[in-house]
């Protein structure tokens, strides 16, 4: 039986076809989910995809929380679920207390747009088991509000019980604290990161890479053998 993934869009939201694509290229059925529907359709896991939803108003991801789909994603991620927050997601997730920390505005000031390598902390998560640990792969990035910020004793929790996902190399972007790019929660479910592993799976368009495409193939492995 093909697996379900749901790709949830918000008003304006703006990658949420190009993520149906991935999860079709990965061999699962795409499955849109509107923001004022609760009901999530008897889907297998959840990606909360990139854009500004609600424009950004009051800060990135903090009108989203609030619509009636995320209460419906926040039970099920705590009862296992896999969620994936990619971009406006991982604030949407940060803003739900699903991840910690907070995304703050660019240590520059600027919209940043370009390919990004990132290292792979951890692979044991729902969304990463198709990466090797270490591995460096470069994906898109694309933000203003991407600078990863949580307190002294937050970030040493995370990396203590290896919470972070990935690491931003060869040059901080944003100003995020540690050079985290992604973080997970305590059971690995639930992962988000700022770079667009959407737009690197075909090697015509994008990076001219596939490497964000281990995010979509890594889920369907993990729900084969749940």
């Amino acid at each position: 039986m093909t697996a379900r993934i749901g790709v949830v869009t918000f008003p304006g939201t703006l990658d949420d076809r190009d993520t149906q694509r991935a999860v079709r290229l990965a061999g699962a059925e795409p499955v849109a989910l509107w923001h004022r529907d609760k009901d999530l359709h008897q889907v297998d896991a959840v990606v909360l995809p990139g854009g500004f939803s609600y424009g950004d108003y009051l800060r990135a991801g903090a009108i989203s929380r609030f619509s009636p789909v995320m209460d419906s994603i926040i039970a099920g991620a705590k009862d296992g679920l896999p969620v994936l927050g990619i971009c406006n997601g991982f604030q949407v997730l940060t803003e739900t207390h699903l991840l910690p920390g907070a995304m703050l505005r660019n240590n520059h000031l600027h919209f940043i747009c370009r390919d990004q390598k990132l290292v792979v902390e951890n692979n044991t998560t729902s969304w990463t088991a198709d990466y090797e640990q270490g591995q460096e792969i470069s994906i898109p990035l694309k933000n203003i509000d991407g600078r990863y910020v949580a307190d002294e004793h937050v970030l040493d929790e995370l990396e203590a019980e290896g919470r972070v996902v990935f690491r931003y190399a060869d040059g901080n972007p944003n100003g995020s604290l540690r050079d985290i790019a992604g973080v997970t929660n305590a059971a690995g479910n639930v992962v988000g990161l700022m770079p667009h592993p959407e737009h690197a799976v075909e090697s015509l368009i994008g990076t001219g890479r596939t490497d964000g495409l281990g995010f979509f193939t890594s889920i369907l492995k993990k729900l084969v053998t749940a």
